[in-house]
């Protein structure tokens, strides 16, 4: 079980969160304390109630059973103005095609509470950084994905939000902008920023994440470091104890299989 340091600061509390779509259950009895400052690699298979989870703490999702805390206050009973403190990147998003980069960033600044002329600034300064300055007042129905993904990386962390989810974040981005970005996290989590950082690349996962949460069956199948998670478990990987904890251990058969049917003539 991971090792937490009692006078860091709560910045997420969860207690016996429940989901349920008709008869199938989601979520089933979730509880979490997340610390200002961590990165929290949350990962599991598809349909395990990750981004379900996300939804449900950004205000998205309804109907469901427990007790959510952000910043101390019961999510239920908050105003929105929690969420000029968060940041989201979803794993799939519709961006405003007819608008620019610069039209779009600017106008998600303000949504925020931000002053014109200082989003814009803050914008094209962000967007030289990703080698985007040149594209700026282009419509984004021009951008390629990794473009687009880019421009929604900058549009979570414009506004400086204290809690940051990001739902398969890197899709679509070069290797050296992958780069870039795990660093930026790194010194986000360094200045007291916490993470949510949901993907199925365990790699990156088992890189970035000062605490890794293993969800599985609607249920927190595993809650730790790297290092203790490896303890714990006989593999020697993320993938490997992701794998372990999840059943899921006939990826060459099934790769085999495959590769022996696409061969035949």
């Amino acid at each position: 079980m991971i090792t937490i340091d009692k006078n860091k600061e709560v910045v997420l509390s969860i207690q016996g969160l429940r989901k349920d779509y008709g008869m199938n259950s989601v979520l089933k009895g979730i509880d979490l304390t997340v610390y200002r400052g961590q990165i929290i690699g949350y990962i599991g298979p598809n349909g395990a109630g990750k981004s379900t989870t996300i939804k449900i703490l950004l205000g998205l999702e309804d109907d469901y059973s427990g007790k959510i805390e952000i910043f101390g206050e019961a999510l239920s009973s908050y105003s929105v103005e929690y969420k000029r403190k968060v940041g989201y990147v979803p794993e799939m998003a519709d961006l405003y095609d007819n608008l620019s980069a610069c039209e779009y960033l600017t106008f998600i600044g303000e949504l925020y509470g931000m002053d014109k002329k200082k989003a814009d600034q803050k914008s094209q300064a962000l967007m030289k950084i990703f080698g985007l300055e040149e594209v700026y007042h282009n419509r984004i129905s021009s951008f390629s994905k990794g473009m687009r993904q880019k421009v929604l990386i900058i549009s979570s962390l414009l506004h400086n939000p204290e809690l940051l989810f990001l739902d398969e974040p890197i899709n679509g981005l070069d290797a050296n902008s992958v780069m870039i970005f795990k660093e930026i996290l790194s010194q986000l989590a360094a200045q007291g920023k916490t993470i949510f950082y949901s993907s199925h690349i365990m790699d990156v996962v088992e890189k970035i994440s000062s605490r890794i949460i293993v969800i599985y069956d609607g249920k927190i199948a595993a809650d730790g470091s790297f290092d203790e998670l490896r303890e714990q478990n006989e593999e020697g990987t993320l993938e490997g104890i992701f794998n372990q904890l999840t059943g899921f251990n006939e990826s060459k058969k099934l790769a085999k299989e495959f590769v022996s049917l696409i061969q035949e003539v």
